[in-house]
Protein backbone atom coordinates (compact mmCIF):
# COMPACT_ATOMS: atom_id res chain seq x y z
CA UNK A 1 0.00 0.00 0.00
CA UNK A 2 1.39 3.41 -1.02
CA UNK A 3 0.52 6.11 1.50
CA UNK A 4 -0.04 9.58 0.02
CA UNK A 5 -0.40 13.02 1.60
CA UNK A 6 -1.87 15.83 -0.52
CA UNK A 7 -0.57 19.37 0.07
CA UNK A 8 -2.37 22.13 -1.83
CA UNK A 9 -4.03 25.35 -0.74
CA UNK A 10 -7.04 24.70 -3.02
CA UNK A 11 -9.59 22.40 -1.40
CA UNK A 12 -11.10 21.48 -4.76
CA UNK A 13 -7.73 20.26 -6.06
CA UNK A 14 -7.17 18.17 -2.93
CA UNK A 15 -10.62 16.62 -3.21
CA UNK A 16 -10.13 15.74 -6.87
CA UNK A 17 -6.80 14.04 -6.21
CA UNK A 18 -8.19 12.18 -3.19
CA UNK A 19 -11.10 10.73 -5.19
CA UNK A 20 -8.74 9.44 -7.88
CA UNK A 21 -6.15 8.02 -5.48
CA UNK A 22 -8.53 6.40 -2.98
CA UNK A 23 -10.22 4.50 -5.81
CA UNK A 24 -7.04 2.45 -6.33
CA UNK A 25 -6.46 -0.71 -4.25
CA UNK A 26 -2.74 -0.01 -3.79
CA UNK A 27 -3.04 3.68 -2.87
CA UNK A 28 -4.27 5.35 0.31
CA UNK A 29 -4.60 9.07 1.07
CA UNK A 30 -3.48 9.47 4.68
CA UNK A 31 -3.89 13.21 5.00
CA UNK A 32 -4.40 16.64 3.46
CA UNK A 33 -2.65 19.95 4.14
CA UNK A 34 -3.50 23.47 3.02
CA UNK A 35 -0.06 25.03 3.39
CA UNK A 36 3.61 24.16 3.83
CA UNK A 37 3.67 24.50 7.61
CA UNK A 38 0.78 22.08 8.03
CA UNK A 39 2.46 19.67 5.61
CA UNK A 40 5.71 19.60 7.56
CA UNK A 41 3.79 19.02 10.79
CA UNK A 42 1.60 16.24 9.36
CA UNK A 43 4.29 14.12 7.70
CA UNK A 44 5.91 12.70 10.87
CA UNK A 45 2.45 11.84 12.21
CA UNK A 46 0.93 10.33 9.03
CA UNK A 47 4.16 8.88 7.57
CA UNK A 48 3.27 9.08 3.87
CA UNK A 49 5.43 7.41 1.23
CA UNK A 50 4.66 10.20 -1.26
CA UNK A 51 3.68 13.84 -0.75
CA UNK A 52 1.86 15.59 -3.59
CA UNK A 53 3.24 19.10 -3.01
CA UNK A 54 1.97 22.30 -4.57
CA UNK A 55 4.84 24.71 -5.26
CA UNK A 56 2.95 27.87 -4.37
CA UNK A 57 1.30 27.75 -0.94
CA UNK A 58 0.78 30.29 1.86
CA UNK A 59 2.83 30.48 5.08
CA UNK A 60 5.54 28.15 3.75
CA UNK A 61 5.97 27.42 0.05
CA UNK A 62 6.31 23.92 -1.36
CA UNK A 63 10.04 24.24 -2.04
CA UNK A 64 10.99 25.09 1.53
CA UNK A 65 8.56 22.45 2.82
CA UNK A 66 10.24 19.91 0.53
CA UNK A 67 13.68 20.93 1.78
CA UNK A 68 12.57 20.33 5.37
CA UNK A 69 10.87 17.02 4.61
CA UNK A 70 13.80 15.53 2.69
CA UNK A 71 16.04 16.26 5.66
CA UNK A 72 13.97 13.94 7.87
CA UNK A 73 15.37 10.49 8.78
CA UNK A 74 12.42 8.78 7.07
CA UNK A 75 11.91 11.25 4.26
CA UNK A 76 8.93 10.76 1.95
CA UNK A 77 9.19 11.14 -1.81
CA UNK A 78 7.94 14.51 -2.99
CA UNK A 79 6.03 14.95 -6.23
CA UNK A 80 5.71 18.65 -7.02
CA UNK A 81 2.43 20.01 -8.43
CA UNK A 82 2.85 22.81 -10.96
CA UNK A 83 0.35 24.89 -12.90
CA UNK A 84 2.68 25.36 -15.86
CA UNK A 85 5.45 23.15 -17.23
CA UNK A 86 7.65 26.25 -17.41
CA UNK A 87 7.48 26.95 -13.70
CA UNK A 88 10.49 29.07 -12.74
CA UNK A 89 10.97 27.09 -9.54
CA UNK A 90 11.68 23.74 -11.21
CA UNK A 91 15.45 23.72 -10.62
CA UNK A 92 15.13 24.98 -7.07
CA UNK A 93 12.60 22.27 -6.29
CA UNK A 94 14.93 19.58 -7.67
CA UNK A 95 17.77 20.84 -5.53
CA UNK A 96 15.45 20.82 -2.52
CA UNK A 97 14.93 17.10 -3.06
CA UNK A 98 11.79 16.79 -5.18
CA UNK A 99 11.55 13.48 -7.04
CA UNK A 100 9.45 14.75 -9.94
CA UNK A 101 6.82 17.09 -11.29
CA UNK A 102 3.18 16.75 -12.25
CA UNK A 103 0.97 19.30 -13.95
CA UNK A 104 -2.21 20.08 -12.03
CA UNK A 105 -4.31 19.47 -15.11
CA UNK A 106 -2.83 16.00 -15.66
CA UNK A 107 -5.27 13.17 -16.28
CA UNK A 108 -6.09 10.47 -13.74
CA UNK A 109 -3.82 7.92 -15.43
CA UNK A 110 -0.88 10.36 -15.36
CA UNK A 111 -1.44 11.07 -11.67
CA UNK A 112 -1.56 7.38 -10.74
CA UNK A 113 1.51 6.59 -12.83
CA UNK A 114 3.44 9.50 -11.30
CA UNK A 115 2.68 8.47 -7.72
CA UNK A 116 3.68 4.86 -8.34
CA UNK A 117 6.89 5.78 -10.16
CA UNK A 118 8.00 8.19 -7.44
CA UNK A 119 7.04 5.75 -4.66
CA UNK A 120 9.28 3.15 -6.33
CA UNK A 121 12.25 5.49 -5.98
CA UNK A 122 12.44 6.65 -9.58
CA UNK A 123 12.55 10.22 -10.88
CA UNK A 124 9.67 11.65 -12.88
CA UNK A 125 10.93 14.42 -15.14
CA UNK A 126 9.03 15.46 -18.24
CA UNK A 127 11.06 15.75 -21.48
CA UNK A 128 10.70 19.55 -21.48
CA UNK A 129 12.04 19.82 -17.93
CA UNK A 130 14.96 17.52 -18.75
CA UNK A 131 15.82 19.58 -21.84
CA UNK A 132 15.83 22.81 -19.84
CA UNK A 133 17.88 21.22 -17.07
CA UNK A 134 20.54 20.14 -19.55
CA UNK A 135 20.47 23.48 -21.38
CA UNK A 136 20.96 25.33 -18.11
CA UNK A 137 24.05 23.33 -17.17
CA UNK A 138 25.37 23.49 -20.75
CA UNK A 139 25.92 27.21 -20.21
CA UNK A 140 28.17 26.57 -17.23
CA UNK A 141 31.94 26.04 -17.55
CA UNK A 142 33.06 22.45 -16.84
CA UNK A 143 34.56 21.74 -13.44
CA UNK A 144 38.39 21.89 -13.47
CA UNK A 145 38.78 19.10 -10.94
CA UNK A 146 36.71 16.36 -9.37
CA UNK A 147 34.49 17.83 -6.63
CA UNK A 148 34.94 16.61 -3.07
CA UNK A 149 31.43 15.12 -3.14
CA UNK A 150 32.59 12.49 -5.63
CA UNK A 151 35.91 11.55 -4.02
CA UNK A 152 34.39 8.70 -2.03
CA UNK A 153 33.06 6.94 -5.13
CA UNK A 154 34.94 4.07 -6.74
CA UNK A 155 35.69 4.26 -10.50
CA UNK A 156 32.85 1.80 -11.14
CA UNK A 157 30.42 3.85 -9.03
CA UNK A 158 31.38 6.97 -11.00
CA UNK A 159 30.60 5.12 -14.23
CA UNK A 160 27.23 4.08 -12.86
CA UNK A 161 26.42 7.63 -11.71
CA UNK A 162 27.41 9.05 -15.10
CA UNK A 163 25.12 6.64 -16.96
CA UNK A 164 22.33 7.08 -14.43
CA UNK A 165 22.49 10.85 -14.94
CA UNK A 166 22.06 10.33 -18.68
CA UNK A 167 18.72 8.68 -18.02
CA UNK A 168 19.64 5.01 -18.34
CA UNK A 169 17.63 2.46 -16.34
CA UNK A 170 19.36 -0.16 -14.19
CA UNK A 171 18.89 -2.71 -16.96
CA UNK A 172 20.43 -0.40 -19.56
CA UNK A 173 23.37 0.37 -17.28
CA UNK A 174 23.89 -3.36 -16.75
CA UNK A 175 24.05 -3.95 -20.51
CA UNK A 176 26.35 -0.96 -21.04
CA UNK A 177 28.84 -2.09 -18.38
CA UNK A 178 28.32 -5.83 -18.92
CA UNK A 179 27.18 -6.37 -15.33
CA UNK A 180 24.29 -8.15 -13.67
CA UNK A 181 21.29 -5.94 -12.92
CA UNK A 182 21.49 -6.87 -9.23
CA UNK A 183 25.10 -5.64 -9.19
CA UNK A 184 24.03 -2.34 -10.75
CA UNK A 185 21.32 -1.92 -8.11
CA UNK A 186 23.97 -2.40 -5.42
CA UNK A 187 26.21 0.23 -7.04
CA UNK A 188 23.30 2.67 -7.32
CA UNK A 189 22.41 2.15 -3.65
CA UNK A 190 26.03 2.80 -2.61
CA UNK A 191 26.20 5.95 -4.74
CA UNK A 192 23.01 7.28 -3.12
CA UNK A 193 24.31 6.44 0.35
CA UNK A 194 27.76 7.97 -0.13
CA UNK A 195 26.40 11.16 -1.72
CA UNK A 196 23.36 11.42 0.58
CA UNK A 197 20.94 11.31 -2.36
CA UNK A 198 17.28 10.35 -2.14
CA UNK A 199 16.67 9.36 -5.75
CA UNK A 200 17.65 9.67 -9.40
CA UNK A 201 16.41 13.24 -9.75
CA UNK A 202 18.98 14.42 -7.23
CA UNK A 203 21.64 12.27 -8.89
CA UNK A 204 20.99 13.98 -12.24
CA UNK A 205 21.29 17.44 -10.67
CA UNK A 206 24.51 16.56 -8.83
CA UNK A 207 26.11 15.00 -11.94
CA UNK A 208 25.52 18.13 -14.00
CA UNK A 209 26.37 20.58 -11.22
CA UNK A 210 29.70 18.90 -10.53
CA UNK A 211 30.65 18.58 -14.18
CA UNK A 212 30.69 14.78 -14.05
CA UNK A 213 28.38 14.84 -17.06
CA UNK A 214 28.89 17.45 -19.79
CA UNK A 215 25.83 18.17 -21.96
CA UNK A 216 26.43 16.99 -25.51
CA UNK A 217 29.25 14.69 -24.51
CA UNK A 218 29.03 11.10 -25.74
CA UNK A 219 27.99 8.58 -23.10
Amino acid sequence: MIRVLIADDQALVRTGFRVILDAEPDLEVVGEAGDGVETVELVPERRPDVVLMDIRMPNLDGIEATRRLTALPRAPRVLMLTTFDLDEYVYEALRAGASGFLLKDAGADELLHAVRVVAAGEALLSPSITRRLIADYARRPPASEQPAALVELTPRELEVLRLLARGLSNGEIARELVLGEATVKTHVARVFQKLDLHDRAQAVVLAYETGLVIPGEAA
